[in-house]
């Protein structure tokens, strides 16, 4: 659990993913168990790490390439879980969707 009162560090931990696997990575959102969903902007994906496994991200989202079809996205910035509806919604940048 990430507690209310914490503070960022100039030498932190990878706790998902490594060099060159993200391309201006934007938004981010950890889920209620500790799973990480970044908006990896310039790979147009959305990447998910879960809890405790630091190497193997899973594409969740997207990483078909730059489009505007219902399987890609181009330059997605942000990205937020609903917890009502169970649903990861996607802030698309680049199809203004």
């Amino acid at each position: 659990n990430i507690p209310a009162n914490a503070k960022w560090s100039q030498n932190g931990v990878t706790i998902a993913g490594g060099n060159g696997q993200l391309y201006y990575p934007h938004g981010l959102v950890v889920d209620d168990d500790q799973t990480v969903v970044i908006a990896d902007t310039e790979n147009n994906r959305i990447m998910q790490w879960k809890n405790g496994d630091t190497t193997n991200g899973q594409v969740v989202a997207g990483g078909k390439g730059a489009g505007n079809e219902f399987n890609q996205l181009n330059q997605p910035t942000d990205v937020l879980i609903d917890k009502e509806t169970d649903s990861l919604i996607i802030c698309d940048q680049g199809n203004q969707r």
